[in-house]
């Protein structure tokens, strides 16, 4: 349990909502409220979005009203996507998303980066669809109870299944490690979650599923393993661009899954 809160709190709506922030910020921004794509995606390293920015294909859009980050729109199939980037870790992922889901998105991609735990997927660079985070990081118990992991919505995960078994690039269904303290990684820590389990170390899963049960939002969470949490040299190749076009061949398939099988 939270030290600071009991089981009845988490029943307790926000003082302080996303909706009333965006409110304020186009107000001051003389902006109009004017929707986000139905499909956004979380970036944290920026890959995605430097490799569309300098190929010219986003565009920066004027009327996203967010302190902090910058939304770039995007056609992805004829549709168009929205892309946040550099929303690192769990407090700021998941404080984008929100803002992101109360201006009008429908379903979130997230494509992170993540360091190697266990060989049982082979060398990287690789995907892996997050089916289940261990929750070693605070966001997550602001929104459930006391927990050790936190699951994929079972109808998303049957959807997105069904994208990657689509997909030419190397991705594998499985759990990861959700850390606020990338250097506290420390060799013990490393020896516990893969023997939890995990496969790969990452910042943001378990938080954003954490929002997305508590709140009832679609989100789906992908790990690129592309480290092995530079214990040697050569680490940390993502291949082309960075990796940027597989991340978006993912985001492709998984959006057309969910429009062909909506969930809400």
């Amino acid at each position: 349990m939270n030290m600071f809160r009991n089981d009845a709190a988490y029943m307790e709506s926000s003082a302080f909502t996303a909706e009333g922030l965006l409110r304020e910020a186009r107000r001051q921004k003389r902006l109009p409220a004017v929707p986000v794509p139905a499909v956004c995606v979380l970036d944290p390293d920026g890959d995605v979005v430097r490799m569309l920015r300098d190929s010219g294909c986003a565009e920066r859009d004027p009327n996203w009203p967010c302190y902090h980050t910058e939304l770039l729109t995007f056609q992805l199939d004829g549709t168009p996507v929205g892309v946040v980037g550099c929303a690192v870790g769990a407090p700021f992922a998941v404080l984008v998303a929100e803002e992101l889901f109360a201006s009008g998105c429908k379903l979130l991609i997230s494509v992170t980066s993540a360091g190697q735990l266990s060989m049982a997927f082979g060398p990287p660079p690789y995907f892996i669809l997050i089916e289940s985070a261990w929750r070693d990081e605070g966001t997550s118990h602001h929104y459930l109870p006391a927990g050790e992991r936190v699951d994929l919505n079972r109808a998303l995960l049957e959807v997105a299944r069904a994208a990657i078994s689509e997909s030419k690039v190397p991705t594998y269904v499985g759990e990861t490690w959700t850390t606020d303290a990338p250097f506290r990684e420390t060799a013990s820590a490393i020896v516990r979650f893969r023997d939890l389990g995990a496969a790969a170390v990452e910042m943001e899963a378990a938080a954003l599923y954490a929002f997305a049960q508590a709140c009832g939002k679609p989100v789906v969470c992908f790990a690129h393993v592309t480290n092995q949490m530079a214990a040697r040299g050569g680490d940390f190749e993502k291949g082309r661009d960075n990796g940027a076009h597989d991340a978006l061949e993912l985001v492709r398939l998984t959006m057309k899954a969910w429009r062909a099988r909506p969930i809400a």
